[in-house]
């Protein structure tokens, strides 16, 4: 038995996320899907509500069950399918957003894909509600079906844990416990080798570690860091010239913080501070 909507597209940067489809499987032994790096270019989240199933990650296989989640971040590999004998029953959901990557990397996931629940059934809940509004409305309730989105991934980051296998990767583990810190200090000047040190790894493999971490070079990390801190102190310390606020970020070049701004954000600091005046 299977259930599954398909919504129509939206504008990426409208909402802070969205569903491109949606679905319930149940009693599917046959349930299978294996995908190469850069296939799906949008977020994939299963729970499996029932019976077994199996992930690969990294050439490992782990067994999965009821209040296990995967999630994997848009091109990462996948391949998972569920036990022929105990035939699993999942919901999904494939999503995008412009900012869903750093939401999610803020607070701890990332790269390795799987976690386990405290209190699943209320997530299940969420999606059972987000099946019927996007099959009712036919996806054109466009703000709610973004609202219910969000209460189902903020659902998953309040209860989810790593799945216990997870701490064997000692790598990942110190890259994680460094993002905190990246953050706190991004706005002074950002010396990659001091980094690697503190992990306790040479500059290549740290360099290596930290893609596979966050899917992003530890620069593109940092700029992100302080562009964040920029759009803050644009709106909440108004009386800052925008020279001041460039260097309060890490950006002596007024002309160059402006340049980077842009490219991330389409329009220029002070066009940013004006919309919310």
């Amino acid at each position: 038995m299977s259930r599954h909507v398909f919504l129509p597209a939206v504008d990426k940067g409208q909402f802070f996320c969205f569903p491109d489809s949606i679905g319930h499987y149940h009693l599917n032994p046959n349930h299978m899907v294996d995908r190469q790096t850069g296939e799906l270019t949008m977020f994939n989240f299963h729970l499996v509500s029932s019976g077994k199933g199996y992930a690969e990650v990294d050439g490992r296989v782990y067994p999965l069950h009821a209040g296990d989640v995967f999630l994997y971040f848009p091109g990462q590999a996948q391949r998972y399918y569920s036990s022929e004998e105990e035939p699993w029953e999942v919901y999904w959901i494939h999503f995008y957003g412009t900012l869903v990557s750093e939401y999610f990397i803020d607070r701890g996931f990332a790269h390795f894909p799987l976690y386990t629940l405290r209190q699943w059934e209320s997530l299940q809940q969420l999606f059972e509600i987000l099946l019927n509004e996007t099959k009712e409305s036919g996806g054109l309730e466009s703000a709610r079906i973004s609202m219910l989105t969000y209460g189902l991934l903020a659902e998953f980051v309040l209860y989810a844990e790593p799945l216990g296998v997870r701490r064997g990767n000692n790598a990942t583990e110190r890259i994680m416990e460094l993002l905190p810190l990246i953050q706190e200090v991004a706005q002074e000047p950002f010396e990659l080798d001091n980094w690697a040190k503190k992990a306790g790894m040479s500059t290549s493999y740290f360099c290596r570690n930290f893609r596979k971490v966050t899917q992003r070079t530890p620069m593109e990390f940092v700029t992100l860091c302080r562009l964040r801190l920029a759009k803050q102190m644009l709106l909440e310390a108004k009386e800052k010239s925008i020279s001041v606020i460039a260097e309060s970020c890490g950006y002596p070049s007024s002309s160059y913080f402006i340049k980077r701004f842009r490219e991330h954000e389409g329009i220029t600091p002070t066009e940013y501070r004006n919309l919310y005046i």
